[in-house]
């Protein structure tokens, strides 16, 4: 904030705060200079009307300020410097003028906190020239007492305004200017309070720039900055005067927007959106509901952002959207047994034989035909569907290959992907021994998958999960190695047995020198560390070739086989071993 602006921190609510407690303790100051005075009661009586007047005002103030225009505070402000002024004319002696002439010091923290600079300045020079020529009129205060108290009063607003300014600061974003993460929670505390008096609707929206950190890789974090003030610029111009833009911090913005519904604030904001179109951006909006704390609104926000970057990203949702219709259809059709699981092979590169699955949700619907997992499962993660989710497919998975096993004799080690919900959920480790009971498979042949960005989370009772599960006989994954920045330092810590290294790293070690290396030193450290490593998104014999030269223990991919029903995998199974060539769906 410049030294001209009106200051951040004078919202109405804080101002009708300071003003009433600052004519309390005005009124209150003068009732105790009036009592100290040596003068008779008929001397001491105006002033003491005056101070109750003050007392009186306070009271208005707390009851009724937060709702005044900005122009009614100046009145206020000067109506209190005309009542310390009049104290000071009917002063009976010196010590009690200059007592009440001290209380400008408050008109003067009262312009310096409520107003821009020049308005500041103006009060600040109306009061003191008022001060010194009442200290005259009273005839017993002399010209340089007068000029002394002026003197602390311009010392005491010049250290205010310094103060007021780095408060506002505290509150702002200095590479946007826009308001920071605490400005914005201060901003919807405020927000929540107003919808709630005036049951105006209040929507709350979470923006996230897509592929930013590429922007920043590529060409380099001024690139970046410019991106992001670029993003606030159109975006400030766009929106009304009302709406409140932070920046939340890295590449994520969030919006508040009072007296707007949750359809129009998705129009707004796909419409700013589009005022961009070289900068992609992915956006998720929440209406507040009655009884909604802050924290349950920007969930829903950032429920439905979640929604956005897992059906595309460059698109905007609603909480509640077209989203809640197909959660409705995917709770029904776990209900009925419609979600369906497939099995892709995993293989041992030592032995060359597939000896593990990969358990994965499939679903059909009715009327749209098969969904994207990423759009289901996204869907089932906003509407506190995982549980049901992830159980459904353990169970369906432990039960087909139980059924295997005992009626061939053939065992595939599972594996199945666990999100940090479900691991968050202290029932979660009771109810998987509920289901290896139930369906007779084996915790020693099952691996846990989790993300890499769950590690990075360290949510604690996911991690105590991890290790309960661990405690059972069940393997740890982490899953999509290689996407994340930090859980290198957390895997002496972690009950971690298998890195499976994201696709998206396996696809250039055939043409990156530098990325082959990489792998190499990945799988070497895994190799001393006791750990075992899959790399996912095989599609190549370069890459099979490559992997087995590096010394990669399993590998995951198109390459041999794509994710089918349990007899087809079976089937490829028996194809492998006869060294019949994979299918490749």
């Amino acid at each position: 904030m410049k030294w001209s602006g009106v200051p951040e921190v004078a919202t109405p609510r804080v101002m009708a705060q300071a003003l009433a407690t600052l004519y309390a303790f005005g009124g209150t100051a003068s009732i105790l200079a009036v009592l100290g005075a040596d003068a008779t009661w008929s001397e001491r009586t105006p002033l003491l009307a005056l101070a109750t007047s003050a007392l009186v005002a306070a009271g208005i103030a707390a009851r009724w300020a937060q709702n005044w225009p900005r122009l009614a505070f100046h009145v206020a402000v000067l109506q209190a410097t005309a009542v310390v002024i009049a104290g000071v004319v009917m002063s009976p002696d010196a010590a009690t003028a200059v007592a009440v002439g001290a209380l400008i010091s408050f008109i003067a923290i009262t312009a310096c906190f409520f107003f821009s600079l020049p308005l500041a300045l103006l009060h600040l020079t109306v009061a003191l020239s008022a001060l010194t020529l009442g200290s005259l009129v009273q005839g017993d205060v002399a010209l340089t007492t007068a000029l002394s108290l002026d003197a602390m009063i311009i010392a005491l607003s010049v250290v205010t305004r310094g103060l007021v300014i780095r408060a506002s600061s505290a509150h702002r974003d200095p590479l946007t200017g826009l308001a920071n993460r605490r400005g914005f929670d201060h901003a919807l505390q405020a927000q929540l309070r107003a919808a709630a008096r005036s049951g105006e609707p209040l929507s709350a929206a979470l923006l996230d720039l897509d592929h930013f950190k590429a922007t920043n890789d590529s060409h380099g974090h001024e690139a970046g900055d410019r991106v992001l003030r670029q993003v606030a610029k159109v975006w400030r111009r766009a929106l009304p005067a009302s709406a409140v833009l932070a920046r939340h911090g890295g590449d994520e913005f969030g919006l508040l927007l009072p007296a707007t519904s949750g359809t129009d604030a998705l129009d707004l904001v796909r419409r700013i959106s589009r005022m961009h179109p070289h900068i992609r951006m992915s956006c998720g909006v929440a209406e507040h509901r009655t009884g909604d704390s802050a924290a349950q609104l920007m969930r829903r926000a950032d429920l439905a952002l979640y929604t956005a970057k897992a059906t595309g990203r460059g698109r905007s949702e609603l909480d509640g959207g077209p989203a809640s219709g197909l959660a409705a259809d995917l709770a029904h059709a776990l209900d009925a047994g419609d979600v369906t699981v497939h099995f892709q092979p995993i293989l041992s590169m030592r032995e060359d034989e597939i000896f593990g699955v990969e358990a994965l949700a499939r679903w059909t619907h009715p009327e749209r035909g098969p969904v994207p997992p990423d759009e289901f499962i996204a869907v089932a993660e906003q509407h506190d569907l995982m549980p049901r989710l992830g159980e459904h497919v353990f169970r369906t998975a432990c039960g087909q290959l139980a059924t295997l096993y005992r009626e061939t004799g053939q065992r595939l080690r599972l594996g199945v992907n666990v999100s940090g919900r479900e691991l968050s959920d202290p029932t979660y480790p009771g109810r998987i021994r509920a289901v290896l009971e139930e369906t007779g498979w084996s915790a020693g042949e099952t691996v846990i998958e989790v993300t890499e960005s769950l590690v990075d989370a360290e949510s604690s009772a996911a991690v105590a999960a991890l290790h309960e599960l661990r405690a059972m006989g069940f393997k740890v994954a982490i899953d999509d190695f290689g996407t994340g920045y930090s859980s290198l330092s957390r895997l002496d810590t972690l009950p971690v047995h298998i890195l499976k290294l994201d696709s998206s790293f396996i696809a250039t070690i055939t043409t990156s020198a530098r990325r082959a290396t990489m792998l190499r030193s990945i799988v070497g450290m895994a190799h001393v560390l006791g750990f075992d490593v899959v790399a996912e998104g095989v599609e190549t014999a370069d890459q099979d070739a490559k992997l087995r030269e590096l010394g990669c223990s399993f590998a995951q991919g198109w390459l041999y086989g794509r994710p089918a029903p349990l007899p087809d995998v079976v089937e490829l199974v028996q194809r492998w071993a006869d060294r019949v060539p994979a299918l490749r769906g």
